[in-house]
Order: structure tokens, then C-alpha cells, then sequence
């Protein structure tokens, strides 16, 4: 029943939008149609007169046909209770039809229309990033069924444990785990990364993501509207739908500016009597300028944090990140990769290195924790050949045991080796080197250790950038919270160049910094995982979640949620709110300015020409907002800085 419902709605949502498009056809068709009546209207003159019925007749059927719907439309307005910018150039139209100037009617009604298609195509354009990503999900996936048959089927039948099989070239059709095969996908739709990731049974994909090389198999364990792309739709259209302060002003001040405007045109006609001045000022003053001045800025801002895999929920969190004075940034798997990676071997006494790291490695290739796969990874490096390992048992928190060529190897914490009757006086003390903050891993052939290897979390690559450029573009502090142990904490903050940090944090830590911070006046942005950060996610003026791709808690419980790794994405964020704000204040700027001299030189502006620079303008601010969805191109294709503000 459920995806019949969906399957509904998705055939809904598409009769609207074909709905839709027919209108826009259908509105463009009419003021084109219009426009041909006029200009023929004029030719007939040179060939009937001015004083022909025919073309006046022309000039009439232009008239109706461009003025009549922004009439309707403004009375449509006033009846459903809200006051509208097309009232201004309906009166306008109105009254220059009663004194028989048709052409100049039909002008106004023709730019007019032109405005309103291009406010609409700027609308489309906010939706287009949406559409693009529907079109990524596939209509229909190659379903494997209980006998190991391939069937076709709608994506939309897809559910939960479903195995599906995606050919090489073909779009992956819900999120799931690999299960056999081996691929690249092209994850940029997703991450915002350029590059594509190799896949292996055990990763996760993503729908929408495109298979490249290899054929895949998976297990279905997001379907629909619950994908990570499903949610990049739903967060798309919910910050469409958002307001941010600037354009609630405008509605409030709209319901008395149109009066405003009514009274100083017929105070100009009552001691001027001239009638073409009045509906100079009226059309003239429509704020269509005004008005599309900070929905197509943010449109503009939006499709390119969109580009780069950063989800904003609300418009008003992007206005937030620019004015971000105070930074609270977790350390594992913000600042850091969140894996880990052998950084020391300390063999014992006559066993070489080479043993201990393939001793250690033989034993943990049968488990999946991240130390074991530290392991793996460096004794691959090393072209190390790994003996097999029989008899593997994991003991949850402590390690690892296992037979290797006969002898019981165990891999482990000290406590756990010790509780194993190792003895442990035969190897250097690791306490020795804790400054350096190593986490360690013991290593025992039968009764004797043989060594230990240290293994740390390390720095990502761009972090330090990224935040050589927050504190460049203004941010005034920066600090790094971490539940782990001092030394740890002390030796990443040296690397990210943050000398405020705070050790052995517990959550209720975490957000007593947050609040402490908002005390003392900081706007605070919080960074983490959003899920041990919760509260201080909740807590600051706005969160952020890392790495947020397939994670329901990270996009669920912070205000912008990032789908990659990269830190450079931070302080884009920052630069693009704070560039989208000076669009916003060009654009109000201009439009204020284009209508007080429009007024003020209405005496010499003849009503049609009124209209088009009406026309001009809006296409002015349209233009100056769109230089925004190509800021920060640069961050899609290498590891340059995030660019200046300018």
C-alpha cells in the first residue's frame, strides 16, 4: 500500500508539473500573439492611416490580449485579500485603454507579462536542481529474486532486503550495500565530490550515484522518499519554501505601499491633467525589482551549495553562516578521517618489525574493527603475505585471538593480554610516548609478547586550511572538542593550527562550551557528527553536520547538513552567505533607486517606454543574482582554497 502511494504521488507530482508548463506555454504564446497584433497595428498605419478601424482593431485585440491577464490576475489579488504588485500596472493598463491608447496599453501588459515569465522561469530555474536530481533515479531497477532470477521491476515496488543488480553506465536505483562486485560510482550528485569512489562488497551506495566500471550486486536498505537522495529533494524544496528576514519586510510594507504609490499618481493627474504621466508613475513603480531582489539571490546561493554537497534546510541558517563569529568543531571524523592508521611499530627484543606487523595482521584479517583494518591496509603496503588464521575468536572492547602456523596469537589491549597470563616486562612502555597519542595494540605469540604497534587518527589533509581561512575571513575562535584523552587532543590541535581545545569531553561538556560562548556574545556555529553532538548541535545558533550522506541522525538533527568530508566546504559557507547578503542589498539598492527616478522623471517617460525599463530592470537583478551559482567552482575540481569574497 505504501508504494502505491508513492507511486501516486510521483504521478501527481509530474501532472503538475506538466500542468505547469503548459501555463507558462500557454502565457508565452498569448504575449507573443499580443506583441504580433501590435506591431501590425503600426504597419497598418503606413499603409491605411493612423485613423484605420483596422488598426485600431489590432491595436485593441493586442491590448486585450497582453493587459487582460495582468487585470485578472491583480483582481484575482484584491479578492483573495492580499495586495500584489500587479495592481499598480493593472490601473495603469486600465486607464489607458479607457482614453484609447492601445498601444501603450498593450506595452504595459506586454512587459509586464515578460516580467512575470521571467519571475516564473527564475522560480523553475530554484526547482531545476530538484528536477535534475529526480531524473538521476532510475524508473525501473533489475530485481534478483529468492530463485536467483533477474526480473525488472519499478523502483517505486522496491523494499527493504530486495536485491538488486546495476549494470555498468546504469543510475544505482535506491541506497544499499554492496554484496559482490566491484566498481567505481561517481558519488558528485551525492558528496559533491568530482572524484569516483571504488566500490567493494560491504560499502554503501547511494540512489541517484552512477555505476562506471563494474557490474554490482546490492541489498536494498533505503527505498523512495527515505534515500539520501530522497532527502535532498525534501531539503531543496523545504528551503525554497523558507523566508528569510528580509523578505518578510517586503510583505509587510507591500499592503501600504501600493496605496502610496495611488496617491501620488493622481495627485500628478488632479494638478498636472496629464494622463500619461500618472500611468507612467503607476507601471513605473511596480516593485518587481524589489521584490525579486533576495528570492533569486538565495535561489542563486542555494543551487550552488547544492552543487557542493552542502543541504540547507532554511534560508535563514544561510543568512546565520555568514555572520558566525565563534566556531565549536568535534575532532573524530570532523577534523579528523575517523580511521585509524599504523603510525609506530615497537617490536620486543630479537623479533623484527616485518614479523610483528604480519603477526598482528594475520590474526585481526578476520574482523571488521577499525584497528584490524589499519592493519590490513599497511601490511598491503608492505606486500606482506599473511599466514591463514584458524580458530578466530574477538572478544568485544579487549581484541583478538587466533592460531597462526600453530602458535595462539593474541592482539590487544594490555588488560586484555594480562588477563591472558602474557607477560608484558619485555617490551618498551608505551606510556613513554603518549604525548605523541598513540592508541596501542599489544602483541602476544603464545606467552611471550612480541611487541606493540601504535596507531593514531590522522589530521584531515585540508583541515588546516580551512581553518587558516575562518579565522582570514573574521572568525574569532575556533575550538576543538573531543571526548578523547589530552595528548590526543593537544597533537591534532597543533596540526590544525587551534590553540582552544578541550579534552575528555562528554556531551553535557560539549554543550556547556556552546552556551557559555552565545553568553559572551558570539554568534556559534557547531560542527560534529550529529550524533554524540547532538545537543551541542541543537544548541548553537546553527549546526552543522559532516559527512552527512546516509545518515538520518546527521541530516535530521543539524540546520545544514554537509554530504562530503571536505572542511574547505566551512568557510565557503561563510564567504557565499556574506556574498549573497551584498547581492541582495545591490539589488534592493537598484530597485529602490530605479523606481524613485523613474517617478521623479515620469514627465518625460511615455508609458510604453515606462514599461520596458520596468522590463529591464527586473532582468538587471536577475542577472546580478545569478553571478552567485558559480561561486566556489573551484572547490569541485581541486584542493584550492575556497575562494574570496567579492
Amino acid at each position: 500500500m505504501a508504494h502505491e502511494h508513492l507511486q501516486f504521488q510521483e504521478d501527481l507530482s509530474s501532472e503538475q508539473m506538466q500542468g505547469k508548463q503548459v501555463r507558462v506555454s500557454l502565457a508565452l504564446l498569448g504575449t507573443l500573439a499580443g506583441g504580433v497584433l501590435l506591431i501590425n497595428s503600426q504597419v497598418g498605419k503606413l499603409f491605411f492611416g493612423s485613423a484605420s478601424t483596422t488598426t485600431e482593431l489590432f491595436a485593441m485585440l493586442g491590448a486585450l490580449l497582453l493587459g487582460g491577464p495582468v487585470v485578472v490576475h491583480a483582481f484575482k489579488c484584491l479578492w483573495e485579500g492580499h495586495s500584489h504588485m500587479d495592481e499598480l500596472a493593472a490601473l495603469g493598463i486600465i486607464a489607458a485603454f479607457a482614453t484609447g491608447e492601445y498601444v501603450p496599453a498593450g506595452l504595459i501588459g506586454f512587459f509586464m507579462l515578460l516580467s512575470e515569465l521571467v519571475e516564473t522561469r527564475t522560480a523553475l530555474g530554484a526547482r531545476a536542481s530538484i528536477e535534475s536530481l529526480i531524473k538521476l533515479t532510475p524508473v525501473q531497477a533489475n530485481l534478483i529474486d529468492a530463485e536467483g532470477k533477474e526480473r525488472t521491476v519499478k523502483v517505486s515496488r522496491l523494499k527493504l532486503g530486495d536485491r538488486v543488480r546495476v549494470r555498468p553506465g546504469d543510475n544505482i536505483p535506491a541506497d544499499g550495500e554492496v554484496v559482490s562486485g566491484l566498481s567505481s560510482v561517481n558519488e558528485a550528485t551525492i558528496t559533491g565530490e568530482s572524484l569516483p569512489v571504488d566500490k567493494v562488497p560491504g560499502m554503501q551506495v547511494f540512489a541517484g550515484t552512477s555505476n562506471l566500471t563494474g557490474m554490482l550486486e546490492l541489498t536494498v536498505t533505503k527505498a523512495g522518499q527515505d534515500t539520501t537522495l530522497g532527502k535532498v529533494q525534501s531539503l531543496i524544496l523545504e528551503a525554497e519554501r523558507t523566508k528569510i528576514p528580509i523578505m518578510r519586510i517586503i510583505d509587510r510594507y507591500i499592503g501600504w505601499y501600493v496605496p502610496t504609490v495611488l496617491m501620488i499618481a493622481m495627485i500628478v493627474w488632479f494638478f498636472t491633467g496629464n494622463t500619461d504621466q500618472a500611468i507612467t508613475i503607476l507601471v513605473i513603480s511596480c516593485p518587481c525589482a524589489i521584490i525579486l531582489a533576495t528570492p533569486t539571490a538565495m535561489v542563486a546561493a542555494i543551487s550552488a551549495t547544492a552543487r557542493l554537497g552542502v543541504l540547507v534546510k532554511n534560508v535563514k541558517d544561510l543568512e546565520v553562516a555568514g555572520k558566525m563569529t565563534a566556531l565549536v568543531i568535534d575532532k573524530t571524523g570532523t577534523v579528523t578521517t575517523g580511521r585509524l592508521f599504523v603510525t609506530k611499530l615497537t617490536p620486543a627484543e630479537g623479533v623484527e618489525a616485518e614479523e610483528l606487523l604480519s603477526t598482528a595482521a594475520a590474526a585481526e584479517q578476520m574482523s571488521r574493527h577499525p584497528a584490524a583494518r589499519a592493519l590490513q591496509e599497511v601490511s598491503k603496503e608492505a606486500r606482506l603475505q599473511l599466514a591463514e588464521a584458524v580458530d578466530f575468536k574477538e572478544v568485544p572492547g579487549k581484541g583478538v585471538s587466533a592460531k597462526i602456523k600453530g602458535d595462539r596469537v593474541l592482539v590487544g589491549r594490555e588488560m586484555f593480554l594480562k588477563e591472558e597470563g602474557v607477560d608484558l616486562a619485555g617490551v618498551e612502555d608505551p606510556s613513554l610516548h603518549e604525548d605523541q597519542g598513540f592508541s596501542t595494540l599489544y602483541v602476544a605469540k603464545g606467552k611471550r609478547c612480541v611487541g606493540w604497534i601504535g596507531l593514531q587518527d590522522k589530521t584531515r589533509p585540508e583541515a588546516r586550511a580551512a581553518m587558516e581561512e575562518l579565522a582570514a575571513i573574521g572568525v574569532k575562535r575556533v575550538i576543538m572538542l573531543t571526548g578523547d584523552r589530552t595528548e590526543v587532543a593537544s597533537r591534532v590541535a597543533a596540526e590544525l593550527g587551534c590553540s582552544d581545545f578541550k579534552a575528555d569531553c562528554l556531551p553535557q561538556d560539549k554543550l556547556a562550551v556552546v552556551e557559555q560562548l552565545r553568553e559572551q556574545g558570539h554568534t556559534v556555529i557547531v560542527v560534529g557528527d550529529g550524533i554524540n553532538d547532538a545537543p551541542a548541535l541543537a544548541a548553537g545558533d546553527l549546526g552543522i553536520a559532516m559527512g552527512a550522506a546516509g545518515s538520518d541522525v546527521a541530516i535530521n538533527s543539524a540546520s545544514i547538513a554537509l554530504m562530503n568530508d571536505d572542511l574547505r566546504r566551512l568557510p565557503f559557507l561563510v564567504l557565499i552567505s556574506r556574498k549573497a547578503r551584498r547581492v541582495i542589498n545591490q539589488n534592493l539598492g537598484f530597485g529602490i533607486l530605479f523606481i524613485i527616478l523613474g517617478m521623479s522623471l515620469s514627465k518625460f517617460v511615455p508609458p510604453a517606454m515606462a514599461a520596458m525599463l520596468h522590463f529591464a530592470s527586473s532582468i538587471v537583478v536577475v542577472f546580478n543574482s545569478a553571478r552567485l551559482v558559480r561561486f566556489g567552482e573551484d572547490l569541485e575540481h581541486g584542493p584550492a582554497a575556497a575562494p574570496a569574497a567579492g
